[in-house]
């Protein structure tokens, strides 16, 4: 059993009242909730779930470090690729849930110095309390840039310009799927089990997800993840864009090692005040929820909306191809206090060990004649 900090007691409560939340929906769905509706209202349901409730998430006082949070030469680098691309589009860019508004300012910053600004910055979040969050951020980091941001709840019917997410695809909702031991599929959900849930399989009803089961067959006794909701946002992205691209960071596969035959308990992870664990029942509205990208069927996602296949890379090929190496050098290595902390953080980047290789890149486009430098050495597109 692992162990946990114990949250406050405000926390305790948060999280007390979104446990009879879901009880209450279990209990009106039958006694069962497939494992995807458990993971959305752990995560979404208003003001109760992780994403919507008031705990910190993001930074060394919450449950998680992303890219953006480690070194603004993420965002410098990834301003290199976005400057190329608005400028044959509409001129607008896009962020979905951009967290604790770091990866904007920073990116703000960047294309400003490289005189390629956007004509707005539209920040699509379901939290009201991280677009506060992310408003202060931009507001302390870059004040005269504030006016060119907008907040949306939901994404436009029509966009044309550069749309970005950074450890956005991790956090939809997945099913879970067991492949039993004769290699059935069945759904994993969640029952009531006392003050908390327990696990229960059911068979397979859904017919996407039972189609998308049979045909993966990764084996008897394997459990693993569909993560199908992902998959549909990347496929309304590609129909609402007019014109432009996207590019989405996240740490996953292909299909191929995704189900690999040694892989046979899944991705899920839960994150909570920097432990990974594998317990999705324990703090629920505290504790971050995700399982790894399934790269394979992002892709095939797009295209079958229309989208061209722009690239796929690691996180550590893309941001090298986009100059972070050159950006980095800028620096005055005789200035230690302050070189050594930014390279030391952008080799956690880079590294094959840290964030280089787990974290993958892909991108779309449509209507779009550009060469891609994230994707000119190292594309790995053969792979999907």
């Amino acid at each position: 059993m692992h162990t946990l900090p114990q949250p406050d007691r405000d926390a305790v409560a948060a999280s007390a009242g979104l446990v009879r939340r879901i009880q209450q929906e279990i209990d009106l769905n039958g006694g069962w909730l497939p494992f995807s509706r458990y993971m959305d209202l752990a995560l979404y349901a208003p003001g109760t779930g992780y994403y919507t409730g008031g705990s910190r998430k993001f930074g060394a006082d919450g449950d998680f470090v992303t890219a953006p949070e480690i070194s603004p030469f993420f965002a410098a680098a990834l301003a290199q690729q976005i400057a190329d691309l608005l400028p044959l589009t509409g001129g607008d860019l896009y962020e979905f849930g951009a967290g604790s508004g770091r990866l904007a300012a920073d990116l703000l910053l960047a294309l400003e110095a490289g005189q390629a600004l956007p004509q707005r910055y539209r920040i699509i979040e379901v939290s009201g309390e991280l677009a506060a969050r992310q408003r202060e951020c931009i507001e302390q980091a870059a004040p005269h840039l504030l006016p060119r941001v907008e907040w949306l709840e939901a994404l436009p019917a029509c966009m044309d310009g550069v749309l970005i997410g950074n450890e956005v695809l991790d956090a939809m909702p997945c099913e879970l799927i067991l492949w039993d031991a004769q290699g059935t599929p069945l759904q994993r959900g969640v029952i009531r089990a006392g003050d908390g849930f327990d696990w229960q399989d059911r068979p397979l009803t859904d017919g996407e997800a039972l189609a998308r089961a049979e045909a993966l067959a990764p084996g008897a006794e394997y459990l693993s993840e569909l993560p199908l909701a992902a998959s549909a946002f990347v496929r309304t992205l590609g129909e609402r864009l007019e014109r432009g691209a996207v590019l989405l960071l996240d740490y996953g596969f292909p299909e191929s090692e995704f189900y690999h035959p040694q892989r046979r308990a899944g991705t899920l992870m839960c994150h909570y005040r920097h432990h990974t664990h594998p317990d999705p029942f324990s703090w629920p509205g505290l504790t971050d929820i995700t399982c790894h990208v399934d790269f394979t069927a992002i892709a095939q996602a797009g295209l079958d909306a229309g989208l061209d296949l722009a690239g796929y890379t690691s996180q550590a090929m893309f941001l090298m191809n986009c100059g972070i190496a050159q950006l980095l050098g800028r620096l005055d290595p005789e200035d230690i206090a302050n070189y050594l902390p930014q390279s030391t953080a952008v080799q956690k980047l880079l590294s094959p060990a840290e964030m280089g290789e787990l974290f993958k890149v892909i991108g779309f486009s449509r209507g779009l004649d550009a060469g891609w430098r994230g994707f000119a050495v190292g594309d790995r597109r053969r792979n999907l």
